[in-house]
């Protein structure tokens, strides 16, 4: 195996990981006064805090969907028979729908271990902040389809992709978080 299809293999990894990219800053953008843990707490502390509420959720999980479906169209138009890693037509749209689901569901894990370690809304957990929906999306997905994840992001070279993925996250959730911040979305740049 040569450079370059390392380099087709890790930037293919993150195009397919993309759907799983997108829902925690979509969800900043869909965010409702409605909290998905109804302001309630657990052992004396927020279950998950002011910062997730039903509309972030649903609207974060179809924002996702949303960015897989036009990486199906553009593989389509381009004639992939594979859909550029999915699979079949119909496999991928479970996969798509579980990248996403699992981001979300990652997030909200994160935010419950913050508020039982004491850590209020918005406070730097370093690890914990960039990757709980990268681990969110891949152990969601391997629920489902086990075979894709592993031929995708582990298998033989497939590993370079994850290793890129878990490079490259940090940057891009640290730009990702000042440009929301800038933009008034968020209150703190992290």
């Amino acid at each position: 195996m040569d450079v370059l299809e390392v380099l087709v293999i890790m930037i293919t990894g993150l195009w397919l990981f993309l759907p799983a990219m997108v829902p925690n800053s979509a969800a900043v953008v869909f965010a409702t006064d409605q909290k998905m843990d109804f302001g309630k707490t657990w052992r004396g502390k927020r279950i998950l805090g002011d910062g997730k509420s039903w509309g972030g959720f649903f609207g974060g999980i179809a924002s996702g969907i949303f960015i897989g479906l036009i990486i199906l169209g553009l593989g389509y138009l381009c004639g992939s028979d594979d859909y550029w890693g999915y699979g079949d037509f119909y496999r991928n749209i479970g996969i798509i729908a579980c990248l996403a689901t699992g981001a979300i569901l990652g997030d909200l894990c994160g935010a419950f271990i913050k508020r039982r370690l004491g850590m209020e809304r918005g406070q730097k957990a370093p690890i914990l902040d960039q990757y709980d929906f990268v681990a969110g999306a891949f152990l969601f997905t391997a629920l489902f389809f086990p075979d894709w994840v592993y031929e995708t992001y582990i298998e033989g070279w497939h590993i370079a992709a994850l290793i890129f993925i878990i490079v490259i996250m940090f940057v891009i959730h640290r730009s990702v978080n000042i440009i929301g911040y800038k933009m008034g979305l968020k209150k703190e740049p992290w």
